[in-house]
């Protein structure tokens, strides 16, 4: 431990808004699905920064797109456009579908791109009379104002309240979404896996109802690819899976390896609603963070991490299954976007005990374990996890 590194847990205590517990560890670098605390412990990162690492840690890729462009320019803010910032814009409505009508919004994060889907949404007022927006219980959107508004967690949002108005949390059920859609609805948000809940599914058909219920009332069906976009699940993203098209998809978290960056996608009408003056970023869309996400998403196309992200997945599910411990009662999500339901509520404890084997893995909550590997993951780094989180298991059984 070097001299910057000595008593850093005091010092995270001492320095560190009050917001978050201090970290068990303190990590120093990364290489792949690995990463190295200061004391020179490995760990296997099976969470990849929740999500977010999709080419691991030190991709020469990444790194040098972003040293070549750090070297040229950083930032020049909103007044003048860049060649990264176009190119992104693009690549993004090739990938999401959205084509020539599409538009995009670049932020910072997932809640300023929700926070911006949340304008949007504001903007469909019909005559007047639009004046509902709404959004699942246990959906996380974000902690912002206006992304905590639509969040559906009221233990999160009780400090802040009173929220920006408006908002309507519903059952995650096709019968709830057809008692409360109507021509007051200006807009549905959808997780169409609920990461943060714990890894929760949607139930069959959901995402088909709600496209046919919101295009029926004229209402905005914006679907929170935050967590589960950028190929997570085995499709570039997950609205792909039901077969449907939505009016906006909010995305972040993998979409640069590891730089900040949001972004708001509009597709078909919906790309009319904002004007010039309603909605902007300083550093949004600026040429570094951009250029990252370039890189990062001609990597994923060129090395064919979308279908890596679907075999390895049922990979790892069927490692946890053959592990046969009694504490594993099911499995969810897609891809590498996995979700450990257990029987008994020990999922703090089980975190724990992995971290204690050089596992980095996520407890959502005492009932769910949450496994985001990143999307360069192979046969080498699954038959790790296995040996890691068997140990960690038995540990528990101990």
């Amino acid at each position: 431990m070097t001299t910057e590194t000595t008593g850093w847990s005091d010092r995270f205590g001492h320095t560190m808004m009050r917001t978050l517990a201090t970290p068990q560890v303190m990590l120093a670098r990364g290489e792949g699905c690995y990463v190295w605390d200061v004391d020179g412990k490995q760990y296997l990162d099976f969470l990849a920064g929740i999500a977010v690492n999709s080419l691991g840690h030190a991709h020469p890729v990444l790194v040098d797109a972003v040293s070549a462009q750090v070297a040229t320019l950083a930032h020049v803010s909103n007044y003048f456009a860049t060649p990264p910032q176009l190119e992104l814009a693009e690549r993004l409505t090739r990938l999401t579908g959205a084509g020539e009508r599409g538009r995009v919004y670049f932020g910072n994060s997932g809640a300023e791109a929700n926070e911006a889907a949340f304008k949007l949404a504001r903007l469909n007022r019909g005559n007047g009379h639009r004046n509902r927006v709404l959004a699942l219980h246990n959906a996380f959107h974000g902690r912002t104002m206006g992304s905590l508004a639509l969040t559906g967690k009221p233990m999160m949002r009780e400090a802040f309240e009173p929220m920006p108005s408006g908002v309507e949390h519903i059952d995650s059920t096709i019968e709830a979404l057809e008692a409360a859609i109507d021509d007051h609805v200006a807009a549905l948000f959808v997780e169409p896996i609920k990461g943060e809940a714990g890894v929760l599914d949607l139930p069959e058909g959901f995402l088909e109802r709600a496209r046919q219920l919101t295009e029926k009332h004229g209402a905005l069906l914006i679907i929170d690819e935050i967590q589960t976009g950028v190929g997570r699940t085995g499709k570039w993203f997950a609205f792909e899976h039901a077969g449907i098209v939505p009016d906006a998809i909010t995305i972040a978290k993998g979409i640069a390896g590891g730089i900040p960056i949001g972004a708001l996608v509009t597709f078909g009408w919906a790309s009319e609603l904002f004007s010039r003056g309603q909605h902007g970023s300083t550093f949004g869309g600026n040429p570094l963070s951009t250029a990252a996400a370039n890189a990062v998403l001609a990597e994923i196309e060129r090395a064919g991490l979308v279908q890596n992200a679907a075999v390895r997945g049922e990979q790892l599910r069927q490692v946890i299954l053959g592990l046969d411990s009694p504490l594993v009662h099911v499995l969810r999500g897609q891809g590498l976007l996995v979700g450990i339901g257990l029987s008994e509520p020990h999922a703090h404890r089980l975190s724990d005990a992995a971290l204690a084997e050089g596992l980095i893995i996520n407890a959502p909550n005492e009932s769910s374990i949450r496994i985001a590997p990143p999307l360069v993951v192979g046969d080498a780094e699954i038959a790790d996890f296995r040996e890691r989180f068997g140990r960690a298991l038995a540990a528990l059984g101990a």
